[in-house]
């Protein structure tokens, strides 16, 4: 039976309540795998995304006893849960790699469920939050957007927003992750090739301060989702994309154009509007192609800067 390595990331934002409960609960299920023989190491990853509270003097006491098992990463301000998660993944080193919320809403008691799953041959296990306890709009707003996302993609999943997952280290390159684009991590893996599934896992009630995501999340998500979109259809083609409607327009002003040509030589009373209408198509056709053109430019170009600024590694 093999042995995994595991490795936790996990973001946090003022969690002060939370995150050394959560790290002991972890490694009590740590240590439970390891007696089982499916664990031989394990580690767990903080990155603190510019909290304001106490949450990285609680980490940081914490690791005085926790020398080996616990990393704190310290972003200098909020830079969001994508570049948390980057910094996560660039540091990490296990084999399985979890990822999980800070609140405690995430079950630690569900992480060999998660790992039996993987073993019958899945690259991501995705959780589903079997009960939700969140409140009434907070459920309304994900069952819409998993209701988009299962219409928009080949994936038939319940909860494709749930930061609690378990995936190979062979995903973690293949995840280009900015701003909100984290919500879609199973369509990445997806796209790739890789097998993903899913497991009911226990939601838990927040216990300790106040959800940080509003209505205004939805409304990200929307503009996310075509984000995605785009880039798995026409990221290494968007002149395909941007030329197509550059085509469609420049043809119709053109058509317009040779119309009004034809009243012209009929001496038919034509309107002025008309010509206008048609030279504008023609110029916005011709735009939307160069579009195209600078897209298929930038797509060249490697963008190999980080978007998040490090403090410190503990």
């Amino acid at each position: 039976m093999k042995k995994f390595r595991l490795s936790f990331i996990i973001p946090v934002y003022n969690e002060e309540g939370s995150v050394k409960f959560l790290y002991e609960e972890i490694k009590q299920v740590a240590k439970f795998l390891k007696k089982q023989r499916k664990v031989s190491t394990y580690e767990v990853i903080f990155i603190n995304d510019g909290s304001r509270d106490r949450t990285q003097y609680i980490l940081e006491s914490l690791k005085q006893t926790e020398k080996d098992k616990l990393k704190i990463i310290q972003f200098r301000r909020n830079f969001g849960k994508a570049e948390a998660y980057n910094a996560g993944f660039e540091l990490c080193s296990g084999d399985l790699i979890f990822t999980m919320d800070g609140d405690l809403q995430d079950n630690p008691q569900e992480i060999p469920r998660f790992i039996e799953k993987i073993e019958r041959g899945y690259d991501i296990i995705i959780g589903w939050k079997y009960r939700r306890r969140d409140s009434i709009s907070k459920k309304l707003a994900s069952k819409l957007f998993n209701a988009i996302m299962r219409s928009s993609t080949r994936l038939r999943l319940h909860d494709f927003d749930n930061g609690y997952r378990c995936m190979k280290k062979e995903i973690l390159p293949h995840l280009h992750l900015y701003e909100g684009l984290y919500r879609y991590i199973p369509v990445f893996a997806s796209s790739r090739g890789f097998k993903v599934g899913e497991i009911k896992v226990r939601h838990r009630p927040r216990r300790f301060g106040k959800s940080k995501y509003g209505i205004s999340r939805l409304y990200r998500g929307f503009f996310d989702l075509i984000t995605i979109k785009f880039l798995f259809f026409y990221l290494k083609r968007p002149l395909h994309f941007f030329g197509g409607i550059g085509i469609f327009l420049f043809s119709l002003g053109i058509l317009l154009g040779l119309y009004l040509l034809s009243l012209i030589l009929r001496q038919i009373n034509w309107q002025r509007p008309f010509l206008t209408i048609s030279i504008l198509l023609i110029i916005m056709g011709i735009q939307f192609i160069l579009f195209g053109l600078i897209g298929e430019m930038i797509t060249n170009i490697s963008r190999k800067e980080k978007n998040y600024a490090i403090r410190k590694i503990v």
